[in-house]
């Protein structure tokens, strides 16, 4: 039962709205099969399968909510669900930012699914955790990794005649390459919707070659550099920022984005102009469900245009209080770049760092976005276009809206390791690192 069709879904969903004797009702249904294997020291060590299905209901009396889960699906333990979820309404005190459930929407499908990836056997995840291991049992190097993939279904009613349905897949490749010793790290990862896409035994090769290259790393003085950040090292700063391009979290003052004497930012010059981010569900390389948690349809938005502020998510209630529309809540987050790969980046660097990974990364004020972290599994100086040797980890203290107005140039864009952003490898001027760190 954990993939339930389209018509499966919606009966269950009506009979549920139906069972209802709140002033409104809402619930989704939701499910699927996830499989994964794990290996660690050039070995296989777990291997398994969730399948699971759940349904939540949500009911209002005024102001009033209430919540209950369940996964059984007669009649009887349906009903049981709406009661439950009933009774505790009542005994709830009112919530004066509660919004009722959105009226009928139209959505317009995402290419969220794969035949390929739905189909993914257990031989077929030992194959690939096989083609990451055999290659480093040959080299002595120690790999571990993970792989874990899902199909799953969603889908929402409530009581105003709004329902929506799609299915997805995705799948999750992570793996750490050692050399023997300790001394030397190397990472990758990919993330994709197609498994077909997902290629380990290429993917390996660049774990491989970073571990044998930053044994015997050199310390170098903390300070600014120019820094070189693959996608996966910038994507880990960019994402915090995105966390605070709330309308309401500005406009009370509680973000960078809040404006002197109150308000907030939209429309001004922020970063530099080469700075383009954007959401967009329908987006093939990094596609995002059609709606948001509210059941707002979600479309194509500008976020920064041309390193200016051009859009703020407005929730229900806040767009509501401002007299403003309300926006879907995104669900990827794209930003433009060049079409120069790393290398390319590299080639044309006179001096400099790259940076493979950021990782363990801190919020340390909220106003500046100022955060902090650590570099790993590959950190190596740049010298004349090429990588000359390993250098130690750095502990960084940057912000990524000071990061993103001191940009010497961005690389191609390409979906990174958490399956929902698009983000270019990018060369950064004074980018601050304020120690050594000993971890590899």
């Amino acid at each position: 039962m954990s993939i339930l069709s389209e018509a499966q879904a919606k009966a269950i969903l009506d009979k549920v709205i139906a069972f209802s004797t709140a002033d409104n009702a809402s619930a989704v249904l939701s499910g699927g099969i996830g499989g994964n294997v794990r290996f660690a020291r050039n070995d296989i060590s777990t291997s398994g399968i969730v399948d699971d299905v759940q349904l939540a209901v949500e009911v209002l009396f005024g102001q009033r909510v209430g919540t209950a889960s369940i996964n059984q699906f007669d009649d009887a333990s349906l009903e049981r669900v709406v009661r439950r979820a009933e009774d505790l309404a009542k005994l709830a005190p009112e919530n004066p930012e509660y919004m009722p459930p959105v009226g009928k929407q139209t959505y317009t499908a995402t290419d969220t699914f794969s035949e390929a990836t739905a189909a993914l056997t257990a031989e077929a995840r030992a194959k690939i955790a096989e083609a990451s291991i055999l290659p480093c049992r040959e080299r002595g190097l120690i790999a571990a990794g993970f792989l874990e993939d899902g199909h799953t279904f969603f889908a929402h009613a409530n009581s105003n005649g709004n329902f929506g349905y799609q299915r997805s897949t995705i799948a999750d490749y992570t793996c750490t390459v050692r050399t023997e010793d300790g001394r030397g790290s190397g990472w990758v990862a990919s993330n994709v919707k197609d498994v077909a896409e997902l290629d380990a035994g290429t993917d390996i090769q660049i774990a491989m070659r970073k571990a044998a290259a930053s044994v015997d790393a050199k310390a170098l003085e903390p300070g600014k550099y120019t820094v070189i950040l693959e996608p996966a090292a910038a994507s880990g700063l960019i994402s915090f920022m995105m966390n605070f391009f709330d309308a309401r979290s500005a406009d009370e003052g509680r973000s960078f984005l809040s404006k002197q004497g109150g308000g907030n930012k939209i429309g001004e010059q922020i970063m530099d102009p080469r700075v383009n981010i954007y959401t967009d569900p329908a987006n093939p390389t990094v596609p995002a469900m059609p709606w948001d948690g509210d059941g707002l349809p979600r479309g194509r938005t500008k976020i920064i245009d041309a390193g200016k502020v051009a859009n703020l998510q407005y929730s229900r209630y806040w767009a509501s209080k401002q007299g403003k529309p309300e926006t879907a809540g995104w669900g990827n987050t794209i930003m433009e770049g060049g079409t120069k790969s790393t290398a390319e980046l590299i080639a044309s660097t006179e001096r400099g760092i790259l940076v493979t990974r950021t990782w363990y990364i801190r919020m340390v004020d909220p106003q500046t976005v100022l955060l902090t972290g650590l570099t790993r599994d590959g950190t190596f100086y740049i010298e004349n276009g090429q990588l000359m040797y390993p250098i130690k980890n750095f502990r960084f203290n940057e912000s990524p809206v000071i990061m993103l107005n001191n940009i010497d140039e961005l690389g191609r864009s390409v979906r990174v390791e958490d399956g929902s952003m698009m983000v270019p490898p990018m060369k950064l001027r004074d980018f601050t690192f304020t120690s050594l760190s000993d971890a590899v």
